[in-house]
């Protein structure tokens, strides 16, 4: 039963990746392509924690955390350099 929600889960997350890297492309504007980019990186630690419960390996835990960590990172700075236009003062 749990391979199943894993596989199906694991179809939907692909999905909205799929539609969020459209969004980044068609984007009609920098803040919606800021916004895709963090969607896409916010489904890809889902899609590698979620192949991490099925393939039952911890190395892909600490690979979420990582993209979690540049993801987090890379945001931050996009959307200061959106502000202010530069990112460091």
């Amino acid at each position: 039963m749990l391979n199943i929600a894993l596989a199906i889960a694991l179809l939907l997350v692909a999905g909205a990746f799929v539609l969020s890297l459209l969004r980044l492309v068609k984007g009609p504007d920098q803040p919606d392509r800021i916004l895709a980019l963090d969607t896409l990186y916010i489904n890809a630690i889902a899609l590698l924690v979620l192949f991490g419960i099925q393939l039952d390996n911890a190395l892909h835990f600490e690979a979420a955390l990582l993209i979690a960590l540049m993801g987090f990172v890379g945001t931050v700075a996009l959307c200061k350099y959106l502000l202010r236009g530069d990112i460091i003062e």
